[in-house]
């Protein structure tokens, strides 16, 4: 097994999880990454699924998303599942398709939301940490075993620590992307 190889995935899995995640903290700004994911029980409770999966999503305007439901005869249970999930987002149906008008941020508002920001950022970094650790016991566990040289092993830790600074920078200038983007008014 190449351990950079390894490294490197398990890496870019982690920053993936993170990009993922930092979509879902909201900025001023209407994103369906705000609503995509919340879990809607529809059909009189027989079905749960995911807003993406029943409806269309498209913004706007910068403050309002606009749903269409696949299926008209859902949209009051979707407009109820997003209140019941929440988000601090209050929908609008007038029948056939929901407006969602995203409120600007209050200072407090985006000060939490910076804070909470930061504990996913450093939950990516902490897990990026152990991949390292992971890659480093693999090193050592292959060294012990005759499998590589010395001299591997130390060129092995060296770029295993290269590319989780690497990483570690990537999540460090999402971070600061974000609380950019929180900050504008």
């Amino acid at each position: 097994m190449d351990v950079e190889v390894f490294a490197r995935e398990n890496m870019q899995k982690v920053l993936d999880l993170l990009m993922t995640d930092l979509a879902t903290v909201r900025t001023g700004r209407a994103t369906s990454s705000l609503i995509e994911n919340i879990i809607v029980t529809v059909y009189e409770g027989s079905t749960s699924l995911t807003i993406k999966e029943l409806a269309t999503i498209a913004t706007a305007d910068p403050q309002t998303l606009v749903l269409t439901p696949f299926d008209p005869s859902i949209a009051g249970e979707i407009q109820k599942g997003i209140l019941e999930a929440n988000v601090g987002l209050n929908p609008s149906c007038d029948g056939q398709i929901i407006r969602i008008s995203i409120p600007p941020l209050s200072e407090e508002r985006r000060r939490e939301l910076i804070h909470l920001m930061r504990q996913k950022l450093e939950s990516g970094r902490i897990m990026v940490r152990q991949a390292r650790h992971e890659a480093m016991a693999q090193i050592k566990k292959d060294f012990e075993s005759k499998a590589i040289s010395e001299d591997d092993r130390q060129r092995l830790e060296k770029q295993t620590q290269i590319i989780t600074d690497e990483f570690v920078s990537h999540i460090d200038s999402l971070g600061a992307k974000k609380e950019e983007e929180l900050m504008q008014i």
